[in-house]
């Protein structure tokens, strides 16, 4: 719980320096029902269990229920190609499971808002970048969300719409 406050502390750092408010919502926060916004993304790390030597990447799943597919469409594809990117993390798409598309807070938000889950990383394997480099998991997940909201080319990020790097903080 405290490596997933803490990356998503440093991705709401990172956007609000870009000039965008964000809202750090807790799992079960009271503020998820109605919550409108230009999109939620629901920041989690995959087990902590050794699995087998696959058990390593991200993942990102779409909300299954959605108004606007394309946009939530979008937003998984930005997350995918820059958080991959940035992370150099493989995706782990063959693990995505319907408790992720179909995740509780899914369905308590305003229909209108385009929602997401990310998998940063599986606990096990990829345990160094998640706890060392806590701060480039951050900057992967800024950088997808930054490219769905400003409409960037789903390709390779450049400098320019990069943000600097954020000190880890401790929530």
């Amino acid at each position: 719980m405290d490596l997933n406050l803490n990356i998503a502390t440093q991705v709401q750092k990172i956007l609000a320096k870009e000039g965008y408010q964000v809202d750090l919502l807790h799992e079960f926060d009271d503020r998820l029902t109605g919550y409108h916004a230009a999109a939620l993304v629901s920041i989690h790390n995959d087990s902590c269990d050794f699995i087998n030597n696959e058990a390593t990447g991200f993942k990102v799943a779409a909300a299954f229920a959605t108004k606007y597919p394309d946009r939530t469409a979008r937003l998984t594809s930005c997350l995918r190609a820059r958080y991959g990117s940035i992370t150099g993390l493989p995706v782990h798409s063959t693990s995505v499971t319907p408790d992720m598309t179909s995740y509780h807070a899914f369905g308590e938000i305003n229909e209108n808002t385009p929602a997401v889950i990310i998998e940063t990383g599986f606990m096990n394997l990829d345990r160094t970048i998640l706890t060392q480099e806590a701060d480039r998991v951050a900057q992967g997940v800024a950088s997808g969300i930054l490219c769905y909201l400003k409409d960037e080319s789903v390709g390779m990020p450049t400098p320019e719409n990069i943000s600097p790097e954020v000190s880890p903080t401790a929530p």
